[in-house]
């Protein structure tokens, strides 16, 4: 059964960063972008690479891998270039108070 477990507060994860986090056996980031949250699964689908460390991109909401490049659409988890051609899987995001909680 899913639940929304906390993983961090607003304040710790500013607009255009991530945070990594482990939850029930799933590593993901979660994403600020503009003030909307995301999460995704935090492992690049192309190369295993940590997107929590890749750059942010608050205009579109997307993330880049920092190994090669490939940039990820935060809403779907779809790549947008290449080299990644499989999503990353995405998790549902909710803010109560302050609080960051992501549904596992």
């Amino acid at each position: 059964m899913a639940e929304f477990v906390t993983v961090a507060t607003v304040d710790e994860i500013p607009s255009g960063t991530a945070k990594a986090v482990s939850l029930k056996g799933e590593f993901i980031a979660v994403v600020n972008c503009a003030g909307t949250f995301y999460a995704i699964d935090n492992i690049c689908s192309h190369a295993y690479a940590e997107l929590a460390e890749g750059e942010v991109d608050t205009d579109t909401c997307t993330i880049e891998c920092p190994l090669h490049g490939s940039v990820f659409d935060l809403a779907s988890g779809r790549p947008r270039t290449l080299p990644a051609v499989v999503p990353v899987q995405t998790y549902a995001v909710r803010v109560v108070g302050n609080e960051v909680q992501v549904e596992v």
